[in-house]
């Protein structure tokens, strides 16, 4: 149990779910799934992305650490802060591997993932950064998890791929990301509420707001259906409808969200879950063949 903790509080469990859904884009490319240098780099760098959050939320506002969303930390400040330094060793290491262009791609998205945590300018009475833009925080995180997990592949294999199927690609992406987001959103309410944060809970209502996540992930495997049906990737069809579905029981049922460990544990497994499925129809496919 104290392992099991230990990963999901650390951020590795997310970090894995990076990796895996960068391994599920290999496959919708036509690839074979495989390890390179830049998974790494997405590994470390989301490690370090969402511990830097947290840091730079317990600097600005001390009184986070009575929060139950950060007690870890406020447990295990040694252990957070070498995992924070080991983030960038990590980071730095893949980095020195991986290909110029594939770090010229994520540079732009590096520098979007920093501001959203970093102060974009300071003054004796606020901070500003721009996760704080109202409803912007879903969708720059939608937006940089699509942007990372299927260019860089894109990137580093230097192929061509069809314009329409990469688009499709990272539409599919962004709105399952957005659509899981919702209830973290969500579980934020209060806290986002007292420090001025307008997020769409906040705005339309929670129920409101829940539709809008169902609404989402309904309109994801409507997308991938239309995107890999009677195509040579129709083979993967079955994790994205399984993937839907089962998001979809995640996002409604009253019993699971009531879990200890729903939103880092179940929300977020749900990236994981969808790139092992892609990958085991991929082995699937090609063991029948």
């Amino acid at each position: 149990m104290k392992i099991f903790n230990f990963i999901i509080n650390t951020n590795i469990y997310i970090s894995l779910a990076a990796v895996a859904l960068t391994l599920g884009t290999q496959v919708q490319l036509g690839m074979q799934p495989q390890l390179h240098p830049y998974l790494f780099i997405i590994f470390f760098a989301t490690i370090f992305e969402y511990n830097l959050h947290r840091l730079i939320t317990i600097i600005t506002n001390p009184a986070s650490l009575n929060n139950e969303k950060h007690s870890w930390v406020k447990n295990n400040k040694i252990a957070f802060y070498v995992l924070v330094s080991a983030s960038v060793v990590g980071f730095s290491i893949a980095v020195a591997l991986a290909k110029k262009i594939v770090l010229i791609t994520l540079f732009p998205i590096g520098v979007v993932t920093l501001f959203y945590s970093l102060p974009v300018f300071k003054t004796k009475k606020i901070i500003f950064r721009l996760r704080e833009i109202p409803c912007l925080k879903i969708f720059l995180i939608s937006m940089v998890w699509a942007a990372t997990t299927i260019l860089l592949p894109i990137i580093q294999c230097g192929q061509t791929f069809g314009k329409w199927h990469v688009i499709n690609m990272l539409i599919e992406r962004f709105i399952f990301v957005f659509a899981i987001t919702i209830p973290f959103d969500i579980r934020d309410m209060k806290s986002d509420e007292q420090t001025g944060l307008q997020t769409i809970p906040l705005i339309i209502g929670e129920k409101k707001a829940l539709l809008v996540g169902n609404v989402y992930m309904v309109l994801f495997l409507v997308v991938c259906c239309f995107h890999y049906y009677k195509t040579s990737l129709a083979f993967i069809l079955p994790a994205f409808i399984i993937s839907a579905f089962t998001t979809l029981l995640f996002l409604n049922s009253k019993k699971i969200k009531s879990l200890t460990h729903y939103h880092y544990f179940i929300l977020d497994g749900t990236m994981l879950l969808q790139g092992f499925l892609i990958c085991v129809c991929y082995y699937f496919t090609t063991i029948n063949n």
